[in-house]
C-alpha cells in the first residue's frame, strides 16, 4: 500500500467549545480517563532540544497530572536529562487513534522534589527498581550481556533489603503554559482548541485545523 494513498476519515467524535472544561489539566485528565481501554494510554512523546538546537523526541509514560502540569520519571543522566539541564523547555504530545484525538502541551521543566521521586520509586516493582540502577541510559554499550551481568550484580547487592532510589533517577514536572486539544473530524476540518496561560487564568481559542 502506498503511504501517499492512505486515507482515513475521522468521524467518531466532535469537540465543541461548550464541551471544554475551564481548566486544561482537567480536560486532559478527562481524555486520559476515556482512553484507559487503550494499551499504554498514558504514553506521551516528550520533545527536548539539545545545546546545538537539535530537537529530540521519545516516548515516556505520564505518571502525574495536576493544576501545575505533567510528571514523568527517568534517568537524569540520559540524553533528555542533559538536554533539560541545558534548556528547561519541553513539549509533550499524546495521540489516541482509537478516539481520533491528540493533545499537545508546552511548558518549562524541572526536577520533582526528592520526596516525590522517593515515593514513586518505592511503588515500582522490584525488578524495575533494579533496572534503574543497571542502565547507563543513552550511553553506548558493547552488547546486551553488559546489562544482564549488571542486573545480576545489583540483585545480589540488594538481596534481602529494600532497593534505594539511585541518585541519578527521579521525576520531572512539566509546568504547562499551553495546551492544545485536537479532535479529528470529516474532510480534514478538525476541531482544534488551545488553552494559553495568562497569569492565573487560561485563554481558550478555537484554531483552524
Amino acid at each position: 500500500m502506498s503511504i501517499q494513498n492512505t486515507r482515513l476519515s475521522y468521524e467518531r467524535h466532535q469537540l465543541n467549545k461548550e464541551d471544554l472544561l475551564t481548566l486544561p489539566h482537567e480536560m486532559l485528565q478527562l481524555w486520559v480517563n476515556e482512553a484507559e481501554e487503550i494499551p499504554d494510554f498514558n504514553a506521551m512523546v516528550v520533545s527536548t532540544v539539545s545545546a546545538d538546537g537539535m530537537p529530540h523526541s521519545r516516548v515516556v509514560l505520564l505518571r502525574g497530572l495536576d493544576a501545575e502540569g505533567l510528571g514523568f520519571f527517568t534517568n537524569y543522566h540520559s540524553a533528555k536529562g542533559k538536554e533539560i539541564e541545558a534548556n528547561a523547555k519541553a513539549c509533550v504530545n499524546f495521540f489516541w487513534p482509537n478516539f481520533e484525538r491528540q493533545v499537545r502541551v508546552e511548558g518549562t521543566i524541572a526536577k520533582m522534589p526528592e520526596a516525590e521521586s522517593d515515593a514513586y520509586f518505592a511503588s515500582r516493582p522490584r525488578e524495575s527498581q533494579i533496572g534503574a540502577w543497571v542502565s547507563p541510559q543513552s550511553q553506548e554499550i558493547e552488547d546486551r550481556s553488559v546489562l544482564e551481568l549488571k542486573f545480576q550484580e545489583i540483585v545480589e547487592q540488594f538481596e534481602g533489603i529494600e532497593v534505594p532510589r539511585p541518585p541519578h533517577w527521579g521525576g520531572y514536572k512539566i509546568v504547562a503554559s499551553y495546551y492544545e486539544f485536537w479532535q479529528g473530524r470529516p474532510n480534514r476540518l478538525h476541531d482544534r482548541f488551545s488553552y494559553t496561560r495568562q497569569s492565573e487564568n487560561w485563554r481558550i481559542a478555537r484554531l483552524a485545523p
